[in-house]
């Protein structure tokens, strides 16, 4: 599991949805207050940012036409975990760099996204 942390309209579909479903899985952990230090100390999380990152990616699917039937209502009670866990940020360079050397369609829309911004 993991927040890439990076633009959504970079992400390709598989990515972008694969993210979304993640966040949910997340909120699952979270509700049943299982330890997530593993996922925070691979660079996979930041456990105040779920509901808003959650929202983020929903806003680019409806972008893209697709459906959306699994709102998170509110921000997973993260008190049972330490402070360094709850204040945990993901390296946003760090992790996008790794979703583009690992997915070409990606990488692809990294380039275009990039590109748009110089030209915009």
């Amino acid at each position: 599991m993991r927040q890439w942390f990076t633009e959504p309209q970079i992400m390709c579909r598989n990515h972008l949805l694969g993210e979304h479903l993640e966040h949910h899985m997340f909120c699952g952990h979270i509700t049943k207050k299982k330890n997530i230090k593993g996922f925070v100390t691979s660079n996979c999380v930041q456990p105040k940012q779920i509901k808003m990152r959650h929202d983020l990616l929903v806003e680019e699917m409806i972008k893209r036409g697709m459906n959306h039937k699994s709102p998170i209502e509110l921000n997973p009670d993260i008190s049972y975990l330490s402070v360094d866990i709850q204040e945990a940020k993901v390296d946003i360079l760090k992790s996008t760099i790794d979703l583009i050397s690992r997915c070409l369609k990606c990488k692809e829309k990294a380039k275009q996204f990039i590109k748009g911004k110089r030209n915009g």
